[in-house]
């Protein structure tokens, strides 16, 4: 099996390699359900022939486009619904970051260009972060009065609370150098993917069994991910639902203005 069909995403089988393209170029990746749907079954079958050991999954690569990673939430697909049916499903979405988390096999986010609010939640839940010297990060949920309770959990883990808390509160984008400075991206190059097979030659020959284990013991010794989804879940869940927010959203994607602009 070298490639899967899909409608969000475009899947290769390199050998013990999985690589996962996010390819929504109109939405600028961003996240909707189906996507959500699509991806986490590719991790499925990723795992299943892992267990069997039937062409067993070493590493898992997920990237975007040249010039964007992911975007978050689809505020167009939001503003088109009277209510929040246009919403991710946020408990689907945190157990798909969770999969990232602890699966069997490495996770690679290769990333390259903007990356913003749920699309840190990617970035964050993946072993392994590799970017390209255009790569910024950002959380921009406050400007409509959101902010990113699904994503916190996964980012506090890599860059601790005050480093989250800042990109939370000052929503503005840092450049790959300071995300590389926080602990957020592990390596990054003028040319990623020359930095990406440089990993992928010594992460292909791990053992599963071994990686799996590995990142147990990492999950116990520090468990926020388990301890924060309930909370992070239903939070989400209230900020999608506000009327108020809702409505701000809506006027940034039909007149394309901030909800301080008058």
């Amino acid at each position: 099996m070298g490639e899967l069909t899909y409608q969000t995403i475009n899947v290769r089988f390199q050998g013990s390699t999985c690589r996962i393209q996010l390819c929504q170029s109109d939405s600028e990746n961003a996240i909707t359900n189906h996507l959500v749907t699509e991806l986490t079954d590719v991790l499925a079958i990723c795992e299943n022939r892992t267990r069997e050991k039937s062409q067993a999954v070493c590493v898992v690569v997920i990237e975007g486009l040249p010039d964007v990673f992911c975007t978050g939430a689809d505020f167009r697909q939001i503003a088109e619904q009277n209510d929040a049916a246009g919403r991710v499903d946020a408990e689907r979405l945190y157990h798909l970051w969770m999969q990232l988390a602890i699966a069997s096999f490495v996770t690679i986010a290769h990333v390259r260009g903007r990356v913003r609010a749920g699309g840190v939640g990617f970035v964050a839940a993946c072993d392994i972060v590799l970017a390209d010297e255009s790569a910024t990060f950002a959380l921009s949920e406050l400007m409509f009065g959101l902010f990113p309770a699904c994503v916190l959990p996964f980012l506090i883990r890599k860059v601790g609370v005050q480093k989250s808390h800042y990109m939370t509160l000052t929503t503005m984008p840092i450049s790959v150098q300071d995300a590389s400075a926080s602990g957020l991206v592990d390596a990054y190059s003028e040319d990623s993917e020359s930095l990406l097979r440089k990993h992928l030659i010594r992460l292909s020959r791990l053992s599963n069994s071994a990686v799996s284990e590995y990142k147990k013991y990492m999950h116990q010794l520090n468990d926020i991910l388990m301890r924060s989804q309930s909370l992070a879940v239903s939070t989400n869940e209230q900020l999608f639902c506000s009327q108020e927010n809702l409505d701000k959203i809506r006027r940034y994607v039909n007149e394309g203005k901030f909800p301080w602009e008058p």
